[in-house]
């Protein structure tokens, strides 16, 4: 069976449905791959393997009845860790949740197994899925499967690197910052940031019957989405996981638009690879123009052109409107010390703490500038079907476990803070509601992957999707694994 590995979701889906190889013979082969390669990264964190064993031999029975029980029947697949599925720990990266085992699935997750999928892993995360890198103190660290002595990238780090490792199908992560767009960059796979509330959000339960309701607190910016080994497969997974919360399917459901083109040279493709504030660094920036000559080799129509925005504008509300909408996750006593904070000089802490113990009428203030935001993006895709632009400054770094607050990095040969070289890049599309994806483009100097991020209009997410299948057919080419992950 050798090759499988490589394979994207949609052809392994057909592979089995043509019977060219049985649900259970692609488990197997990712079992032992599992067990061969992951200890080389540690992005798989937790199994069930008797549960999948068992689905798997019924996706085949199944099958011989002439049965398919959806799009993704019998596809061996993970999930990250945050995400609820029975049978399987939730820790989210805590030793508080270290022995918790949900006893009922979220919403995308019970999609992914209507539509036919085997789940017999777990990928990791940072500690509550807070951080562009993955590790915490339960599971450990995750590597980058292109050189282990840099990160995956986080919060999806696990579901990232798994996929290039090719242990698994396909993933299904989440983005409140860059968390599926960082690892899909720094890992040379592909993501997609949905549009916000078009995947539901809602389900499983955490230990606490204080959380135990079909009517949730809405988290302003989360998002979840897919990351996969092919562009093909974010519309597969989208075609899947798109939908309303639970609760509301009674009256409401969501269907998306047809991308605005289907051939490569029909797109209207903007471009913003730089920015005077946040210029990415060299090796990344040199990777990102020879992908544009390759572009204007193909003959794409590239439009040298931005919205109406400054990318330091949508990076500042960004970092404000995450802070202030998950301060209602926040213990009381953290709460309290960020009002303590507040009279102080104007700092770093102080800043937080404004965001975090924001009013309301200050609140609204921001989804003022937010909705200016969205009407300049409207207004700009009014002309142009797609904005390329980086992901983040920089490729894959050495592990850093410092906390993100007092992070540092060497960029360019001045020490920086890390998140004004990981976040701004990140956060348009964010704050902006927007879909973007990322597809892998070319490499660094080091051989370390490097992706570009295709923002799309609001709503229209199979815009960029579509236009990251074109990519992969006739700029990019199909995926290949790391060395040392080869069959």
């Amino acid at each position: 069976m050798a090759g499988w590995a490589r394979q994207s979701a949609s052809a392994l889906v057909l592979a089995i449905r043509e019977r060219r190889v049985s649900s259970s013979e692609l488990l197997e082969y990712f079992i032992e791959r599992f067990e061969r390669l992951n200890p080389k990264i540690n992005a798989i964190v937790a199994t069930n393997l008797v549960i999948a064993r068992e689905r798997a031999r019924q996706a085949d029975e199944a099958l011989a009845r002439g049965q398919i029980w959806g799009p993704l029947h019998g596809l061996p697949m993970t999930l990250k860790d945050n995400l609820h599925i029975t049978g399987m720990p939730m820790v989210n990266g805590s030793p508080l949740l270290r022995d918790f085992v949900p006893d009922t699935n979220q919403d995308v997750v019970q999609s992914v197994l209507d539509a036919g999928a085997v789940v017999y892993g777990k990928t990791n995360l940072p500690l509550w899925g807070m951080d562009t890198q993955s590790f915490n103190e339960v599971y450990g660290q995750t590597n980058n499967p292109w050189d282990v002595t840099r990160t995956p990238g986080g919060s999806s780090g696990g579901a990232a690197a798994a996929l290039a490792a090719g242990l698994t199908g396909i993933e299904i992560g989440n983005d409140i910052g860059g968390s599926i767009r960082f690892p899909a960059h720094f890992c040379g796979v592909y993501g997609h940031k949905p549009s916000f509330g078009i995947v539901s959000m809602h389900g499983g339960h955490m230990p606490s019957n204080a959380t135990r309701s079909n009517y949730p607190v809405v988290t302003d910016l989360t998002v979840n989405g897919p990351l996969a080994r092919s562009a093909e497969d974010l519309r597969l997974a989208m075609d899947i996981v798109v939908d309303a919360p639970a609760y509301q399917r009674k009256a409401i459901s969501i269907r998306l638009p047809p991308p605005r083109q289907t051939r490569l040279l029909d797109f209207r493709v903007g471009v913003w690879l730089s920015d005077h504030m946040f210029p990415p660094a060299t090796d990344v920036a040199d990777a990102l123009a020879a992908f544009r000559n390759r572009l204007i080799e193909k003959g794409v129509q590239l439009i040298d052109s931005k919205p109406d925005i400054e990318l330091v504008d949508s990076h500042r509300l960004r970092n404000v409107m995450e802070t202030a909408g998950l301060s209602h996750t926040q213990p009381q006593a953290r709460f309290d010390e960020a009002l303590g904070l507040v009279e102080r000089d104007d700092t770093t802490a102080r800043h937080w703490a404004d965001a975090l113990t924001m009013r309301h009428r200050d609140w609204l203030l921001m989804e003022g500038k937010r909705s200016v935001l969205r009407q300049k993006w409207e207004d700009y895709f009014e002309t142009v079907d797609v904005l390329l632009c980086p992901v983040a400054r920089i490729a894959a770094h050495p592990h850093d476990h410092t906390p993100i607050a007092q992070r540092t990095i060497q960029f360019e040969g001045r020490t920086e803070s890390y998140w004004q070289v990981m976040g701004p890049w990140a956060s348009m599309a964010l704050v902006a509601y927007l879909p973007a994806t990322v597809a892998p483009v070319g490499r660094t100097p080091d051989g370390l992957p490097v992706g570009v991020q295709i923002i799309g209009p609001y709503l229209e997410d199979m815009t960029p999707i579509q236009f990251a299948i074109e990519l992969e057919k006739e700029i990019v080419g199909p995926f290949e694994l790391p060395p040392g992950f080869e069959d």
